[in-house]
């Protein structure tokens, strides 16, 4: 889609979809991000660059993350009617994101006010660190029970282009968070 970015390349130019590639050189242009900056809750959207797991979060009910503390993160957000909750990531079947129709899965959304109790939890599944990713120390996400960072950089000081990198899996995952 794009053969070359610029440096006037800015994600609103990718969100109607790009590949990885082209995904990847954005993040890479983009400045770090303290993990100490970024608490708070954001409200997540995809960026779609074919990977198989394209449209299964959107399709889920994810809302996004909250950043509390860097030792306090709920890494999974979902919305039910009018009602945001934490979900523990260990009962979600992540495994099995990139084997499902996301249109299945957005039939499935209509029960995630009745699983709630289930997958609702009240305590922190993350944390936040500075880490060192493709070169550049940045805001990093680590799960507390599965083998998955989500690295950030700053869009601008209310935007994080956010990568997942996750063991087993061929190609990073592009998500993007907005300041709630």
């Amino acid at each position: 889609m794009f053969a070359a970015m610029t440096a006037d390349t800015n994600l609103a130019d990718l969100e109607s979809g790009c590949t990885a590639e082209d995904a990847l050189a954005l993040f890479d242009s983009l400045p770090a991000v303290r993990a100490e900056d970024i608490t708070g809750r954001w409200k997540g959207r995809e960026l779609r660059t074919g990977h198989p797991m394209d449209g299964m979060l959107s399709a889920s009910g994810w809302y996004g993350k909250q950043f509390d503390d860097v030792n306090s993160v709920h890494p999974l957000l979902f919305s039910a009617g009018d009602k945001i909750f934490a979900v523990d990531p260990r009962k979600v079947p992540l495994g099995l994101a990139d084997k499902l129709d996301p249109g299945l899965v957005e039939k499935g959304q209509r029960f995630l006010g009745l699983v709630e109790p289930a997958l609702r939890t009240s305590k922190p599944r993350a944390r936040l660190r500075n880490l060192e990713h493709r070169g550049v120390v940045t805001a990093a996400m680590v799960y507390d029970h599965l083998p998955i960072i989500d690295i950030f950089r700053r869009v601008d000081d209310d935007t994080l282009l956010g990568v997942m990198d996750q063991r087993g899996m061929d190609a990073p995952y592009f998500f993007i968070l907005a300041r709630d």
